[in-house]
C-alpha cells in the first residue's frame, strides 16, 4: 500500500493516550495494518505501533524473520495486535539495548519485564492471548508503550547508557 511517514520525538502525538477500535474487519482498518507493514518493514523496525504514523488508534504490529537493525535477536513472530493489554507474569526484570524508529540514530537501556502474557485482537476482531520471553517480550512492551503515550527514553533509569547508536558499546554486556 504506502510507506508513511513516522513521528518523531517532540511531536505531542507521541504523548497522547491511542484510542481503541471500535470496528473491525474494515477496509480502513485493513489498509492501516498494510501500511503500517509496509511502513516497519522500509525502516527494518522490528515493531510499530499506529500512533507513530499520526493515527491515535490503538493499534500495534511487530514480527521478523530478521532485522538488521537487531541482528543478534531470534525472530519474532509476525502479528497485528488490536486494543491490547500487556501484563507480566513474573517480577524478573532485564535491562537492554532499544531503539526506536521515533527516536532515529538513538539507542537507550530499558529495564523491560523478562515475561509477559499479552492478547487483544487481530484485524477480525478474533481475540488472541499470547505468552512472551526475551526479545518478544520486549518488542511488545516497547510497542505498546506507544499507545500509552510513552516513548522508550522515559523508562531509562541511567541516562549514561542513552545516546547515539554510533556511540554506544551496544556489543557489549549492559553493566548493572
Amino acid at each position: 500500500m504506502a510507506v508513511r511517514t513516522i513521528l518523531k520525538m517532540g511531536d505531542p502525538r507521541l504523548l497522547c493516550r491511542a484510542l481503541a477500535v471500535s470496528d473491525f474487519g474494515t477496509m480502513a482498518l485493513r489498509e492501516l495494518v498494510e501500511d503500517m507493514f509496509d511502513t516497519m518493514r522500509a525502516s527494518d523496525g522490528a515493531g510499530l505501533a499506529a500512533p507513530q504514523i499520526g493515527v491515535s488508534l490503538r493499534v500495534l504490529i511487530f514480527g521478523f524473520e530478521r532485522n538488521l537493525r537487531y541482528p543478534e535477536a531470534p525472530p519474532v513472530p509476525e502479528t497485528v495486535l488490536i486494543n491490547p493489554f500487556v501484563e507480566a507474569v513474573t517480577d524478573e526484570m532485564e535491562t537492554g539495548w532499544e531503539g526506536c524508529l521515533s527516536v532515529p540514530g538513538m539507542r537507550g537501556a530499558v529495564p523491560r519485564y523478562t515475561q509477559i502474557k499479552y492478547g487483544g485482537f487481530d484485524i477480525s476482531g478474533t481475540p488472541m492471548l499470547r505468552s512472551a520471553s526475551g526479545f518478544h517480550a520486549r518488542v511488545v512492551q516497547h510497542e505498546f508503550d506507544h499507545l500509552e503515550g510513552v516513548l522508550y527514553p522515559q523508562r531509562i533509569r541511567d541516562m549514561t547508557k542513552f545516546g547515539f547508536a554510533s556511540e554506544l558499546p551496544l556489543n557489549g554486556a549492559l553493566e548493572a
